[in-house]
């Protein structure tokens, strides 16, 4: 499940470093909670969902940069927390500041896919997916 998120992000960091304007990705629910919360915080500019590719589900994510000569990426550092091959999980007590509330982190709790400082005001812990910064 995380695989397409790993990816997901990988692409985006990609398509950054390459200054593009967008990049397209394999979607699935968990992927498209985490390109909303990516929206909602201001780390992309947009995404929508493409019709056009058959039976697969793809994500068209508008790549947002801090300048208009795209030197500036918006997003510094993306780090996967929990991989496929090591589930990480962690409580509500254990959340903390992602780079001391400059960042955000990406949880998926029982409650849907959220960020950490919205887990942490719910007290809800969850498997830890990713930090954005």
């Amino acid at each position: 499940m995380s695989k397409k998120v790993a990816d997901c992000l990988s692409k985006i960091k990609n398509g950054l470093k390459a200054k593009h304007d967008y990049v397209d990705v394999a979607s699935n629910n968990l992927v498209e909670n985490v390109v909303r919360i990516l929206k909602e915080e201001g780390y992309i500019s947009d995404y929508k969902k493409l019709t056009d590719t058959g039976n697969r589900n793809m994500l068209r994510i508008f790549l947002k940069y801090a300048d208009e000569h795209k030197r500036k990426p918006a997003i510094m550092l993306m780090k996967m927390v929990s991989k496929p091959s090591r589930r990480v999980y962690i409580s509500a007590d254990e959340i903390k500041p992602v780079m001391n509330g400059l960042g955000v982190g990406i949880i998926s709790t029982s409650q849907g896919v959220m960020t950490t400082y919205e887990a942490k005001k719910r007290n809800l812990g969850g498997e830890y997916i990713c930090e954005v910064f």
